[in-house]
């Protein structure tokens, strides 16, 4: 059991993206009466991070369409927005420092520090031109120079790096795609499904080439003129985009003296190693009842959910997370959704049909349904995010029958 189950003193929340934005309006949805400061480094009201690579990158509209509430919404909360930086956790005296001088005392301090790009380490990296995709200034940057650039090599075939390159082909540039591993998104989904985007995009005329990676940007008078390959290729290029994985922000933690590895560790209250400081989202490596072992997990439904635990906890309701992860990824016409965690599985079997565009992989371990990934098949997702949950499981016939009625079976 936690420690601690409620507050006493200020709630410093560290990062406005969705986990902290979401623990800072559950705090006050749920009644708490202390203060409430939310820690935002970015010069922006906090925001929706998934359509930074989707709708916004393609869109015309304002940050302004992104924002998950208007400034006015935090002072009626009573909800402190603070744009600064933390840069130290003073854990005896409760103090937060930040980039301004300035310190908050805090009661019960919550981690929410995401994670960022992992960077190139290639020859010409830091060139102007190759860019990364992580908050608005980037995808802001991106629009930019999509309509100026002509070809663009991205690097990475992982959810980001094919997300943007559906946008920019769509948006008329000619497109390269590098990936390291022997298919598209590779540690995240299964081979049918990784098949089936390779073939969508190849067909939308992106030039996916795997097994090899670059070994250098090349430029002439600091503009980039291609990327050379390990197999002695070059491809031509005046943009390159870079989407090879994310680090956690563990530093902060590991700083003040808390155990980190992946990731801040917690327990499965999502406590770290001193009773007053939780972490959640993307930088928290918490240990999972439901699957056992620690996991970190960079969804929007996690930091949410997190969120939400915290925040119970905090005003007195304290359980275990016990969250059923999801996530989604949309690539040019297709909409990639999966419930569960598909890791592990032993047993694939499709339902529906890939040359019709709308089909999900069921995936199995020692004949449990373990997670669903769904291709344009929003009520295979749904069925997912209901039945997994509940531990229940269909046989792998009845996933692979058509006719089977899946609604029935979560009667």
């Amino acid at each position: 059991m936690a420690q601690e189950t409620v507050a006493r003193g200020a709630a410093v929340i560290v990062g406005a993206g969705h986990a902290g934005f979401q623990l800072a309006v559950s705090l006050r949805q749920l009644g708490f009466k202390a203060r409430v400061c939310l820690i935002n480094d970015e010069p922006h009201l906090p925001y929706q991070r998934p359509p930074l690579s989707k709708a916004y990158l393609k869109g015309t509209g304002g940050p302004d369409t992104l924002m998950f509430r208007p400034e006015k919404f935090y002072a009626d909360q009573g909800i402190e927005l603070i744009t600064d930086r933390a840069t130290a956790i003073d854990r005896t005296a409760h103090q937060l420092k930040l980039a301004s001088g300035a310190a908050l005392d805090y009661g019960h301090l919550v981690l929410a520090t995401g994670a960022r790009n992992r960077l190139l380490d290639i020859p010409n990296a830091n060139l102007p031109d190759v860019r990364y995709l992580r908050i608005l200034d980037d995808s802001e940057d991106l629009r930019r120079r999509i309509a100026s650039s002509k070809r663009v090599v991205v690097i990475g075939a992982g959810f980001i790096g094919l997300e943007f390159a559906a946008t920019a082909r769509i948006k008329g540039l000619e497109v390269d795609v590098l990936e390291l591993a022997s298919r598209v998104m590779a540690r995240a989904v299964t081979a049918e499904i990784s098949d089936y985007f390779q073939g969508r995009h190849t067909a939308a005329g992106v030039r996916i080439h795997l097994g090899v990676q670059a070994t250098a940007i090349e430029a002439s008078g600091g503009m980039i003129t291609g990327v050379s390959l390990s197999d002695g290729r070059h491809l031509p290029a005046d943009l390159v985009v870079v989407g090879v994985g994310v680090l956690p922000n563990v530093e902060l933690a590991a700083d003040a003296g808390l155990p980190v590895a992946s990731g801040i560790i917690a327990n499965a209250h999502l406590l770290t190693a001193d009773p007053d400081i939780s972490a959640i989202g993307d930088c928290a490596l918490f240990a999972s009842p439901r699957f056992g072992g620690s996991l970190r997990l960079e969804s929007v439904q996690n930091a949410t959910d997190q969120a939400r635990c915290v925040a119970a906890r905090l005003t007195g309701d304290d359980k275990a997370y016990d969250g059923q992860p999801w996530f989604w990824s949309d690539q040019g016409d297709d909409k990639l959704q999966i419930a569960g965690l598909t890791t592990g599985y032993d047993r694939v079997v499709l339902r529906g049909d890939p040359a019709q565009k709308a089909f999900s992989a069921f995936c199995y371990r020692e004949g449990k349904l373990v997670g669903i990934e769904s291709v344009n098949r929003a009520g295979d997702h749904m069925f997912g995010r209901r039945l997994l949950p509940m531990d229940r499981s269909i046989t792998p016939e009845q996933a692979a029958d058509s006719k089977f009625d899946l609604k029935g079976a979560l009667a």
